[in-house]
């Protein structure tokens, strides 16, 4: 199911249950319970045709109180385990072998630890080309681990070694009969911390420009992901994750610091949408956005838009690049996220 889902008469109403309506707006099947609902102190009956003035009565009344327009209640931001840190965006290249994409990534996060990067970002399928064709065969088997997920052992090992946090880009991933396109979050003694599958899949079509359908191999993803870490608390999107301000919204209300979204944008909605959609989740939630493309091949089937991001908790873009392979190190200051939201701009 997408997240979303419009507001409208068809889908909002006063007469609706609190659950009817949570479903109509973020119908996630999660055990995570951090779905948001909305409440309006209004009566059942309720006509605004007889009473044109009750809703400015309503939203002016002294007793309304702000924090009980959620349900659940939107967590307080939690105080981080680091103020500043350095975070690495691996804008790697990815070839037809798998073995040469799984040894090159590990050495871009070698050179970023050593720039003294704690946090390494990889980018969306990086351990296979971006096609329907490759993603069966590329496919790894991430809850077996060891021969069977190559791609993961890897990320597990350089994790524990370089005490890092990794949020590994996304694999192809099977279960069972299924397949996924999945991003694997490590911690600084290389277990895994958290599995996010993603919800959004890619199915596009515009004519003369591109045609792609992830669905036509791939499975969708049904839960949010967000998950303490060394860096602090992140939420995970994967490329078409990040056009659904619902899920930032969601991640917002449980306290993240900072969203990932490793992706790989095409030539037609990367130079559109690419960064205007960061900035719109960061400015939305004010919290940090970071986001990981593979580095372009014009020679590809699949051509990636590039330009890795950092975006800060106002909308502004601190550190990007265009879209060669390279390793962005740039600084993230979670003071700033606490001073924006007190500013009244």
């Amino acid at each position: 199911m997408k997240a979303a889902a419009l507001l409208s008469s068809k889908t909002l109403s006063l007469h609706h249950s609190s659950l009817t309506l949570s479903r109509s707006l973020f119908p996630y099947k999660s055990s995570l319970s951090i779905l948001p609902i909305f409440h309006f102190p209004l009566k059942q009956n309720t006509n605004f045709t007889q009473n044109p003035q009750i809703h400015t009565r309503i939203m002016a009344s002294s007793s309304y109180n702000p924090e009980q327009a959620r349900a659940p209640p939107a967590l307080p931001l939690p105080t981080p385990p680091v103020n500043k840190f350095k975070i690495a965006l691996c804008q790697i290249s990815v070839t037809p072998d798998k073995d040469r994409n799984i040894a090159h990534a590990r050495k871009k996060i070698e050179e970023a630890a050593a720039k003294g990067a704690q946090l390494v970002l990889l980018p969306e399928i990086w351990n296979s080309p971006y096609s329907n064709d490759s993603f069966p065969v590329y496919a790894e088997d991430i809850d077996a681990g060891g021969n069977a997920s190559p791609s993961t052992a890897m990320l597990s090992e350089v994790s524990r070694l370089l005490k890092l946090t990794i949020v590994g880009g996304s694999i192809p991933e099977r279960s069972g009969d299924r397949l996924y396109n999945t991003c694997c979050v490590f911690g600084t003694d290389g277990k895994l911390k958290a599995k996010h599958r993603k919800i959004h899949l890619f199915d596009i079509d515009i004519p003369g420009k591109i045609t792609f359908i992830e669905s036509k191999t791939l499975t969708a993803g049904e839960t949010p992901t967000i998950v303490d870490t060394e860096v602090g608390r992140i939420g995970i999107g994967i490329c078409y994750d990040l056009r659904f301000q619902e899920l930032a919204m969601i991640y917002a209300a449980r306290g993240a610091h900072l969203l990932c979204y490793p992706g790989a944008f095409n030539m037609t909605t990367g130079p559109l949408h690419w960064e205007l959609l960061q900035r719109a989740r960061a400015a939305d939630n004010q919290l940090y956005v970071a986001t990981c493309s593979p580095a372009r091949d014009a020679g590809a089937g699949y051509v990636a838009w590039g330009h890795s991001t950092l975006v800060g908790p106002f909308g502004e873009v601190l550190a990007t690049t265009e879209h060669e392979e390279t390793i962005i190190i740039a600084e993230v200051d979670y003071s700033l996220i606490e001073l924006r939201r007190l500013c009244s701009f």
